[in-house]
């Protein structure tokens, strides 16, 4: 359906309510998604599991009625698939087998191989291709290689990224083959995913903005335009979300560089710059910040409709500025998308 508002947006019409959908949007914050974890056993469990993954991913398409549902999966579900060990500490967060230099990434599978593991996330979108309402978008997504990479050789997620610095700064040759082996499993990873039924995907650089300079030309730009191309090759009709997070200047140019067709904006930058610098190339996303979401009130209100009026010169898909936390009041979810839609 080419008149959904999320892929109108995406092929740069403005229009004159934006279309809305949130980062995590099926995830802790909502009574239905804890109880079906609870029902899965753990987090692995739910991603892995196509019914129920396709269960959460709906949840807040039916509490909210948003304009996109996101496929129910996470990043670093590739890196375990291309061998990686992964397991998940409750409240702490994921940990992983470390890569440390370049026997460590030669001994990952070979990208062909990750569809063996990957294939329930596959049957996942395609539940959700059938099930959706015929209005609502589905977008599949994955971690851009930097942050997957930063992942990879930390062994968990870090304040500063300092171990995948590290690495790239004094073992080039190891980082460089990791970022490729990323590169190329992310675009068969995303391929399938689109082949399965995804309309639209998602590139999550979560870490980008801890590179500088050349680095973010070199670690960001570079692996997100070559996967753009790919998948374009591919699929020339494909629209497809990139995510530099907290890329400041180095939104800037950023989608013609790589061919992405929208850019998704954190909250470290203003609307208004944001619409000046950004939004001149096409379609932008976001960027309220995820706090409102847990205090509310008008401040949520006010902030929300200077967002949509900054972009409203332009095609715009409002989000957060990151994903949803699990403390948020999902009644300012709906206090959010009534200010946006006018309500």
């Amino acid at each position: 359906m080419t008149d959904k508002t999320i892929l109108r947006a995406l092929r740069g019409e403005t229009l004159p309510t934006p279309p809305i959908w949130m980062m995590r949007q099926a995830g802790r914050y909502l009574p239905e998604y804890r109880a079906t974890r609870a029902q899965a056993g753990d987090f692995l469990k739910l991603c892995y599991n196509p019914d129920l993954a396709a269960e959460v991913t709906l949840q807040p398409i039916r509490r909210y009625g948003f304009d996109a549902a996101i496929l129910f999966a996470d990043i670093l579900l590739l890196p375990q698939a291309l061998g990686a060990d992964l397991w998940f500490v409750t409240g702490e967060g994921p940990r992983l087998s470390t890569i440390t230099d370049m026997a460590g990434v030669q001994a990952l599978k070979p990208t062909a191989d990750i569809h063996e593991t990957l294939s329930p996330i596959y049957e996942t979108v395609r539940i959700l291709a059938r099930e959706l309402p015929r209005e609502t978008t589905l977008i599949g997504f994955a971690g851009a290689p930097w942050t997957v990479a930063t992942y990879m050789i930390a062994g968990r997620g870090t304040p500063d990224q300092a171990p995948a610095h590290k690495l790239k700064d004094h073992d080039r040759p190891a980082f460089q083959a990791l970022i490729d082996r990323i590169t190329d499993g992310t675009i068969e990873y995303l391929d399938a995913q689109v082949k399965a039924g995804a309309e639209v995907v998602k590139l999550f650089d979560s870490w980008a903005g801890s590179l500088k300079g050349q680095d973010f030309h070199d670690f960001a730009l570079l692996p997100a335009k070559r996967i753009i191309a790919a998948l374009k090759q591919r699929h020339p009709n494909l629209p497809i979300i990139a995510f530099p997070r907290e890329g400041g200047e180095g939104y800037i140019g950023f989608a013609r560089a790589t061919g992405a067709d929208c850019i998704a904006l954190d909250n470290s930058v203003t609307p208004e710059w944001a619409a000046e610098h950004v939004q001149v190339d096409g379609c932008v996303q976001g960027n309220l910040a995820s706090h409102h979401m847990v205090t509310g009130g008008q401040a949520l209100v006010d902030e929300t409709r200077r967002i949509v009026k900054a972009f409203s010169g332009g095609p715009h898909i409002f989000n957060l500025g990151h994903g949803i936390t699990p403390d948020a009041d999902p009644d300012n979810v709906s206090r959010m998308i009534d200010a946006v839609r006018g309500g």
